[in-house]
């Protein structure tokens, strides 16, 4: 029964300092959600003693099956704390990382984190990217070491070793956030120094001083996890117990005399007790004494697991219940199982749910407490500054900083994203209570209806009657069935304002610009435009707020209006948002920054209906999932074919159980993965495949030596392009994939100038009057200035690029890949980097575009199996124009822009073919923890599909973590394979990690002495490379060299009858 009325909570709403929104994140299996059921316990919503064993939070069935949880989803619970009274909006997210989308997407509406960390398992990598989330975010995080008794019960440690053992991972944790503080420090100070450059410097020699100045001046005395600060609580969640040093310096102060600020600061660290001057010294280690948090704490712990669990001593539970001043009911004192017998002894003695609560409300700020340098990352993505906004957007930031609810506040909601539900659990759909008079009233009724039954079963029932009766149930059944599809409600926080039901706000897209908006006198909004009429250029469209709802885990409650600081539901924007947007009552607001995502939407497969008739309803449920799952991608292919691109294998399945159960209803089938692959090419080799040295041998030389510079003409002869492809050096590729947003803002302000300049005699006046407003600004000119700077330090050192910087025309493909265009003409220039140099008068500059589009095509579909192209460079050695000749054919080939673009595509493709091709394949980093039993068994599943170990460290115990690479392409039921071979032991935690070359040639045949000898002529074996090619080429209905049938004889029968 709940502990405290919906009415309660609605009026802790209208009090921000006294609301906490929290997270809960950790590893998967750390023990999140039972944390989560233990502090819904404290509000009465569950029961004590189903803690662990209901996990209220994971409302989907094939949550509760898997044991893991698969949706973030936020619940409202009341605390109370030293006559304070508190309202904390806990979001429990997952911990898989198929689902790290919905753990940014929580933690963005969130002011604080509860870091939980498995003491037995350490650190692990979700872990480090849970911290690194909350860090990015600027959210102030606590810890809960939970899991102490596997210590006790599995581990069997002494209570001094379990001390030594927490210590550790207690600094493993502050080690991850050191590391994103330094980096986060250096970052700073790199803009602080450019700031700095401009001002006039004194000539002193105090290099040393300012390489550490920043990380000295840096306050982080906030930053660790230390039990003295009150930040860290000592836990088992499946058991239901907590303690933070303060909890235990109040229990023990009395009886050892001593007040209770002194046994907080001595409690924990290298102190122990004294026993004949009573009192406490430091040094505990270096005099092999027992430290004090052992003595008085985990001595205790041990012994009450000891006696209860161990050794089950029964006689002593009343015993230590007395000591405890605790009350144990002689049902718990008679049941057969200990283990229930300890969880109610504990949750009386050390309650966690209070424990975690009182930490929550003392430590992590509220809504009112918002820091400037998050409200600043909010409003600003990484390219763009706040200077750079109009003044009305500006004034934002005070009304963030404020969290005004007042009427005339200006409203700013952030949805993280929208999700599904049941439209029968909305409060407006679900039955009322009724009240004395309607219940008076139905009894009458129900009286009538059986006084008439009884007159009526003497005379026989007309057929009319029964045909109105059929009616009425079919009629009852379309109600229910339009009862039972889902709703969307939309996941937000009211950053500042006051919202209520019936308010219009205006809902602003992603891709939403002040700036543009606000400079255009004539803007107007069409109130009855929804998602789907909206423009490619037009982000912002208006929507009543329909319902709001307070989120209490699997259920939500009906409120009226919802203040600044409050996480929330919102209903009926289904037709507004896909994903996630941004509500306010002004236009000035700017969409808020991209949430980043930790995993890569990599796994493909294709869908389609099982019955082609039900292709609307499967459209319909793609679109759907597209809008509930914030990772989720529905492409629809040139081919024609639906793709769904997902994060994993177990995000795969939930995502098809979701569209054939809930959005699309319909037997769909599924396509085997799709695969991505890049194409790339390489050095020419110096090592066979039988590793010898190609020089020292005779190499079979059967085909002429290809010009590596292609040369390829316009067909009017009009236009001739010399073109040569080289591999790229692996650091200048990863550059560019990393700055891929500052080369996509590059592109897009090139094409806006040439769009301007196109025409230059007509608009040149308009070009005066637009500078200001085209003008690139000056973040994102300090982006590509460092851009800059990076790639040169790069090519510096490698003397065949030096000059690379200049020569850049175009990246791609799609304006922002890893390959690039190369200007090495020596009468055309280009500038692609160095965008503010003045135009000059050539007739070529009209064809550039197609010139570049060429490229971006080619770099887009390689000729090995039209798969975009990866760190390759093309160079352009000639480009000559003439138009003089051929001119009559132009009717006859069409524009010569279209050639020119259909030549340098071409040109492109066997300038590629001319180069060793190689593949590239998507590489899985995989992390294991593995069993020492089963590690052989590991290491064999591993090399079956291809992987390869890259390290490995001994846990404590008998466990084993491993981390290794395995391509994409292999990676498929590997989970299953491993657990089945290692009867469960071993659990993998697969991420897309990187690109890497397959070192084999596709079209690879015995060329050398040394390969003839090991191969022979005819190699038959499999070439991995050809074998991922023919796939892909065949999915995509290219041709292959596959011969069905090699060599056809005629069937003869050799005997002849006579």
């Amino acid at each position: 029964m709940r502990l405290v009325d919906s009415s309660k909570l609605l009026e802790l709403q209208t009090k921000p300092s006294k609301i906490r929104n929290i997270c809960i994140v950790a590893h998967v299996d750390h023990g999140k959600t039972t944390l989560a059921d233990s502090l819904i316990s404290s509000n009465g919503i569950i029961s004590q003693r189903m803690t662990g064993k209901l996990r209220y939070m994971d409302s989907r069935p094939d949550e509760q099956e898997r044991g893991i949880t698969m949706k973030s989803s936020s619940i409202a619970l009341y605390h109370a704390l030293e006559k304070e009274e508190y309202l904390v909006n806990l979001i429990d997210s997952p911990g898989h990382i198929d689902f790290s989308s919905e753990v940014s997407t929580a933690v963005r509406l969130c002011d604080g984190a509860i870091v939980i960390v498995d003491v037995v398992e350490g650190v692990c990598p979700q872990t480090r990217l849970a911290l690194k989330q909350a860090y990015a975010e600027n959210i102030k995080a606590v810890l809960v070491l939970n899991k102490i008794d596997r210590l006790i019960v599995e581990m069997r440690m002494t209570a001094l070793d379990a001390y030594v053992h927490i210590m550790q991972v207690l600094e493993q944790v502050n080690a991850v956030m050191g590391e994103l503080f330094t980096s986060g420090v250096m970052e700073t100070e790199e803009t602080l120094l450019d700031k700095k450059q401009e001002s006039p410097k004194p000539k002193e020699d105090n290099n040393f001083y300012d390489w550490t100045s920043a990380l000295e001046d840096a306050d982080d005395s906030n930053l660790y996890f230390s039990p003295e600060q009150g930040n860290v609580v000592f836990a088992s969640a499946i058991d239901g117990w907590g303690f933070t040093i303060q909890t235990f310096a109040k229990l023990f102060s009395d009886k050892l005399g001593v007040k209770e600020e002194l046994l907080r600061k001595v409690l924990w660290g290298d102190f122990y007790l004294n026993a004949k001057t009573k009192r406490f010294m430091k040094g505990a280690q270096e005099k092999a004494k027992k430290p004090l948090f052992v003595q008085v704490v985990f001595d205790n712990l041990w012994n009450i697991y000891e006696t209860i669990v161990l050794r089950n001593d029964k006689e002593k539970v009343p015993v230590i219940c007395e000591k405890l001043g605790i009350k144990l009911t002689t049902r718990d004192l008679r049941h057969s199982d200990s283990r229930i017998q300890l969880q109610s002894l504990m949750m009386q003695w050390l309650p966690l749910s209070n424990v975690v609560l009182d930490m929550v409300c003392s430590k992590l700020p509220s809504p009112k407490e918002i820091l400037p340098e998050k409200v600043e990352k909010l409003m600003c993505s990484r390219i763009k500054d706040l200077e750079s906004y109009p003044d009305e957007t500006k004034k934002l930031k005070d009304d963030f900083l404020a969290c005004d609810s007042s009427d005339n506040a200006t409203v700013i909601i952030f949805i993280s994203k929208m999700f599904s539900v049941d439209k029968s659990i909305l409060p407006e759909n679900k039955p009322k209570v009724l009240s004395p008079e309607e219940m008076a009233l139905r009894r009458e009724k129900a009286r009538k209806m059986r006084e008439e039954m009884k007159e009526n079963s003497l005379k026989p029932v007309p057929e009319k009657e029964n045909v109105d009766e059929t009616e009425k149930c079919t009629e009852d059944e379309k109600e229910k069935e339009e009862v039972s599809d889902t709703a969307f409600i939309a996941f937000a926080r009211v950053f500042s304002g006051k919202v209520r039901k019936g308010d219009k706000l205006y809902v602003l897209g992603p891709k939403h610009d002040p700036s543009d908006v606000l400079s255009r006198p004539d803007f107007k909004i069409d109130p009855h435009k929804k998602l789907k009429d909206l423009q490619s250029n037009e982000h912002v469209t208006c929507a009543e707020i329909k319902s709001l709802y307070t989120l209490m885990g699997r259920e939500l409650e009906d409120m009226e209006e919802a203040i600044a600081g409050n996480i929330i539901g919102i209903g009926g924007l289904e037709d507004h948002i896909l994903k996630t947007a941004t509500l306010s009552s002004t236009i000035a607001c700017p969409a808020f920054s991209e949430i980043q995502y930790a995993a890569v939407p990599i796994l493909r497969v294709a869908v389609e209906p099982t019955y082609p008739s039900q292709l609307a309803q499967l459209v319909k449920g793609l679109k759907l999932l597209n809008q509930s799952d914030s990772c989720v991608q529905v492409l629809l292919q040139e081919t024609g074919e639906h793709v769904l691109v997902t994060a994993g294998e177990v995000h795969l399945q939930r995502c098809l159980e979701d569209l054939k159960n809930m959005y699309a209803k319909i037997p769909i089938t599924v396509s085997e993965p799709i695969v991505p692959f890049r194409e790339t090419v390489v050095e020419p080799p110096k090592i066979d495949m039988a590793n010898e040295e190609i020089d020292s041998q005779n190499i079979d030389e059967n085909k002429e030596e290809v010009d590596p510079v292609i040369t390829v003409t316009t067909n009017n002869k009009q236009s001739t392009i010399k073109i040569r492809a080289k591999p790229l050096p692996n650091q200048i590729t990863e550059l560019l994939d990393k700055s891929a947003d500052i080369l996509k803002a590059v592109s897009q302000h090139i094409k806006i100038q040439q769009g301007l300049k196109n025409n230059i005699e007509s608009k040149l006046e308009d070009l005066k009057l637009n500078e200001s407003k085209h003008q690139i600004s000056d973040r994102v000119q300090k982006l590509i200035d460092d851009f800059k700077t990076k790639l040169e330090e790069i090519c510096s050192k490698l003397p065949e690029w030096k000059d690379t910087v200049n020569q850049i025309w175009s990246v791609g493909p799609r304006n922002c890949g890893p390959n690039l265009l190369l200007n090495h003409t020596r009468d055309y220039k280009t500038k692609f980097l160095h965008h503010e140099t003045e135009l000059q008068e050539d007739a070529r500059f009209e064809y550039e575009s197609s010139f570049v589009n060429g490229f971006q095509m080619a770099s887009l579909a390689g000729p090995l199996c039209e798969e975009p192209m990866m760190g390759v460079a093309f160079c352009v050695e000639e480009w000559s124009l003439d138009k003089s000749e051929g001119e009559e054919d132009s009717h006859t080939f069409g524009p010569l822009s279209g050639q020119i673009m259909s030549a340098v595509k071409e040109g492109c493709r066997r300038a590629f073919q001319a180069q060793p091709q190689r593949l590239m394949a998507a590489m899985y980093c995989c992390d294991i923890v593995v069993d020492q039993k089963v590690l052989g068994k590991l290491y064999a599943a591993l090399g079956r599909r291809g992987g390869r170990v890259v390290g490995g460290d001994l846990r404590s115990g008998a466990s084993f973590r491993v981390q290794a690479l395995l391509p994409v392409a292999e990676s498929f039921k590997f989970a299953v394979e491993l657990r089945t071979h290692t009867s469960g032991l071993a659990a993998p935690q697969l991420v897309f990690s990187h690109w890497e070359v397959i070192d084999i040639d596709p079209f690879w045949k015995p060329r050398t002495e040394e390969e003839y000898l090991h191969w022979g002529e005819k190699w038959d074996g499999v070439n991995r490379a050809k074998a991922y090619m023919d796939s892909v080429r065949t999915r995509k209905g290219l041709a292959t060299d596959k011969q069905l049938v090699q060599h056809a004889e005629k069937q003869r029968t050799l005997s002849r009858k006579k």
